[in-house]
Order: structure tokens, then C-alpha cells, then sequence
């Protein structure tokens, strides 16, 4: 029987957290104004950046991007191990490090779609949509995968009680298991992240993500707003398109 530290837990919720920043809008200007200015770029610095929105946008509109990647942002994110292996096909301009199955004990977190995840798939691939499910849709999604979690989570917890290796019994848990990293990139990987990884409507390249990798990217992209005020606004004017 389980006890309070091995019973399974259920979640629904993803979260991607902001823990260090370097990165200003003005990291942007002065890396722009060495081109024409050389060492008195230096002096946009201390520079107001709201006065120079003109030339950002200018960057993203012509895609000039090199500018964008004098920064740095970290980010702690929770989510189930299905979304790091989609986040973790995005390399360039992205570090990574992921808790281990190899050197801890994997915590008994896994995910569960909450009640407005849209469940059924309709049309054929490149051309198709998701529907909401029915209420019986629901329940049978919750109980499937409550009991293969639990079912998994015991496997796992009688062959660590045999001595086996973690490494070796963690090979049974399922991708619905909740892991955690940190991933540090630049505002430029970002932008050609978020470009990918949400829905817009207006957007200059149509993306359909899986919602779950969504919900990191839009909580990524409300804290990175925070930083960089112009150069998302400018991300968004021209069709959310990385520079």
C-alpha cells in the first residue's frame, strides 16, 4: 500500500517560472549601433530605449537578428516529460538541464488533462482541428490514465524495494510523468519558439501546437512582455515572425 509520499498525484496545471534575466530592450539598440557607431555605441547603454522603438522594429521587420541575442532568460519550468521532449527539439540559442531518473527517486506527479482540454481530433493531418469531448469522453480519459499511473508508479516503487537500479526501473514510467529542468536562451530563440509553439490567428506562419507545450509558451512569453516591451511588441507587428 502506498504511503503518503509514494500515492500518486494529479495535475493539470504546467508552469514555466522566470528565475534569472539579463535581458532589456536597450541590449538590443547597442548591439544594433555597433554596426555604424563602433565604440560609441557604448553610449546607448544609458540610453532611454523607448526612443529608439524605430529601430527595432526596423530589425524585426528586415531581420536583422543578431542584435536580439545579447541577452539571457531562465526559466524553471514543471511539466509533464511529453512537453521536454518536444521543448527539448528547439537547439539553437537554448541550454538545458533536466532532473534525473538515473540519481533521484521520480516523485509520483503525473498529468491530467483539465476539463476544457479539447480531446477529439477531427479532419486529416495539416488540415485538422480539436473538439471539446464529451462528458463520458472525460471521464474515461481521467480514469485511463489515473490507473495506468498508479499501476506504472507501483512497478516502479516494488523494483526499487528489490534493489534495482533507478536507471533501470524508471524505464516503466510513463511520458504523462511530471518532470522539471531549467532552460536558458536568448530573445531571439524565444521569439522562434513562441513563433511555433502558440496559436495565432494573425500570424504570419500558421503554427498548431499541442496545447500542452502551449501553455509553457504563453507563460514564457508573458514574462519575457515584462523585459522586453518593445521588442515583443515589434515580434507581434510583424507577424510574430523570429528575426
Amino acid at each position: 500500500m502506498s504511503d503518503d509520499t509514494t500515492a500518486p498525484r494529479f495535475r493539470s496545471d504546467i508552469t514555466a517560472d522566470l528565475v534569472r534575466a539579463a535581458a532589456a530592450d536597450s541590449d538590443v539598440i547597442w548591439a544594433a549601433r555597433v554596426s555604424t557607431a563602433g565604440e560609441q555605441s557604448l553610449e546607448a547603454l544609458q540610453q532611454d530605449p523607448d526612443k529608439s522603438a524605430g529601430l527595432i522594429n526596423f530589425l524585426m521587420r528586415d531581420r536583422h537578428g543578431t542584435p536580439f541575442e545579447h541577452n539571457s532568460m531562465t526559466f524553471f519550468i514543471s511539466a509533464p516529460i511529453f512537453v521536454f521532449r518536444e521543448f527539448q527539439r528547439h537547439r539553437s540559442g537554448w541550454s538545458y538541464n533536466e532532473e534525473s531518473g538515473r540519481y533521484r527517486e521520480l516523485q509520483p506527479v503525473f498529468y491530467l488533462p483539465a476539463e476544457d482540454r479539447k480531446l477529439v481530433q477531427q479532419g486529416r493531418p495539416g488540415r485538422y482541428e480539436f473538439v471539446d469531448g464529451t462528458p463520458e469522453q472525460h471521464r474515461t480519459v481521467g480514469s485511463a490514465m489515473e490507473s495506468a499511473y498508479r499501476e506504472a508508479y507501483e512497478r516502479y516503487q516494488e523494483m526499487l524495494a528489490a534493489g534495482v537500479a533507478r536507471e533501470v526501473a524508471r524505464a516503466v514510467l510513463p511520458v504523462g510523468l511530471f518532470s522539471s529542468m531549467y532552460a536558458t536562451c536568448n530573445a531571439r530563440s524565444l521569439m522562434h519558439f513562441l513563433s511555433l509553439r502558440t496559436k495565432r490567428e494573425y500570424a504570419a506562419v500558421p503554427s498548431f501546437p499541442q496545447r500542452e507545450i502551449e501553455m509553457v509558451a504563453e507563460r514564457m512569453e508573458e514574462q519575457w512582455a515584462e523585459l522586453m516591451p518593445l521588442t515583443r511588441a515589434a515580434f507581434e507587428k510583424h507577424g510574430r515572425v523570429a528575426p
